[in-house]
């Protein structure tokens, strides 16, 4: 056997045996091997190694069937956290939790940029301020996961296109693991929420999912048997830069007609008159007739659009998230009604339509889970 493969498959066992006592614990090493497959000596060599390393602690005894009682498992919670950042555009809201996912603490600043230095100095000036609110030292964070509007270059970790904030080429990656000394992970925002839905929505992440975040724009992560979709050119899930309007209005992306010019929050507040996509809510909710056609009508919108993508990807279940689910009550009638008169076929039609139960944490939880999934997840 090869020295590579040797490694490949050390690091699969790992992962298997990590990912097996955060969902499993308390548990021994004896129900390790059993419901992984693996070898006792195997398990026994990798758990100590975790615990060595700090991810795993032996915490209660176990039951015993005659012999000496077992020590049990689960993955370290004390000292050991990860940071989850929803970056943008309009505010920069971090996550602090444990290695389990357990969430300790959030914060929220207001972001306005004009250059990339001054998006990543208030990107670092945020995290620093979580740290400083929970009194976490920065020796204790083990990674931080940075969820980016627009296009992203995951691998390299540079935020390519920003639109809203008219950003380019930002080197998110290399300025926060500079800032930190930890591993940062960046995605696209909409294909974090995906994750984040996957690992924290209680969903079985083998299906083929699609979450669609809708606020200040419009995007889509795509997961297929339990991965990310990207694309060639890391662009799969621009689902807002859809045109249905050839002659429509001019995106921040420079094209016309994109389904956020119709359906984000700025577009549905254009079309009422109002401040805010929230203000248009609100309208509907006093019983103002014009909002609440504004709002059927956006669903509509959105109907076509989900149609699209139920015929091109034919999911097992569509969630939809961000802030203008808010007004999921106006939206979803219409929505649905749209997807029932064009779906292609009955079972295309009964596609399932679920609203985040994640809700305004759905991103920053699925930056968390970036660093998660490289953590405990198969390699």
């Amino acid at each position: 056997m090869q020295r590579g493969t040797f490694q490949l498959m050390k690091t699969v066992n790992r992962s298997l045996i990590l990912n097996k006592i955060r969902l499993a614990a308390p548990i021994s090493r004896a129900d390790i091997a059993k419901e992984t497959g693996l070898t006792p000596p195997t398990v026994s060599t990798i758990v100590k190694e975790l615990i060595e390393q700090g991810l795993v602690v032996e915490s209660t005894l176990g039951s015993s069937s005659g012999g000496r009682k077992p020590k049990m498992l689960r993955i370290r919670t004390e000292g050991l956290f990860v940071i989850g950042v929803d970056a943008g555009p309009e505010t920069v809201d971090c996550i602090l939790t444990t290695l389990t996912g357990e969430v300790i603490g959030t914060i929220s600043r207001n972001l306005q940029v004009y250059t990339n230095r001054e998006f990543l100095k208030q990107l670092s000036q945020a995290v620093d301020y979580l740290l400083e609110s929970y009194s976490v030292k920065r020796e204790h964070i083990l990674g931080i996961g940075i969820a980016m509007h627009g296009v992203v270059d995951a691998e390299a970790g540079i935020g390519q296109v920003a639109p809203i904030l008219k950003l380019h080429n930002i080197p998110i990656k290399q300025e926060m693991e500079s800032a930190f000394g930890v591993p940062v992970k960046v995605e696209n925002d909409a294909r974090a929420m995906a994750l984040g839905e996957a690992w924290f929505g209680k969903y079985d992440t083998y299906e083929t999912i699609v979450a669609v975040n809708i606020g200040s724009g419009i995007g889509a992560g795509i997961i297929i048997q339990g991965r990310l979709l990207h694309g060639a050119a890391g662009l799969a899930g621009e689902f807002g830069h859809m045109s249905i309007d050839l002659n429509g209005e001019i995106c921040a992306c420079g094209n016309r007609g994109c389904l956020q010019t119709f359906a984000s929050g700025p577009a549905i507040a254009k079309r009422a008159g109002m401040i805010s996509g929230e203000a248009v809510y609100q309208a509907a909710v006093r019983g103002e007739e014009t909002a609440r056609n504004i709002l059927q009508e956006t669903g509509r919108t959105l109907g076509i659009g989900l149609i699209n993508l139920i015929h091109l990807l034919n999911p097992d279940r569509i969630i939809l998230g961000g802030g203008v689910m808010q007004s999921a009550a106006y939206l979803l009638p219409s929505l649905k009604e749209e997807i029932k008169a064009r779906a292609l076929t009955d079972k295309a039609a009964k596609t399932e339509i679920h609203i985040s139960e994640l809700e305004e944490r759905a991103t920053a939880l699925g930056a968390v889970a970036l660093l998660l999934e490289e953590l405990f997840a198969p390699v």
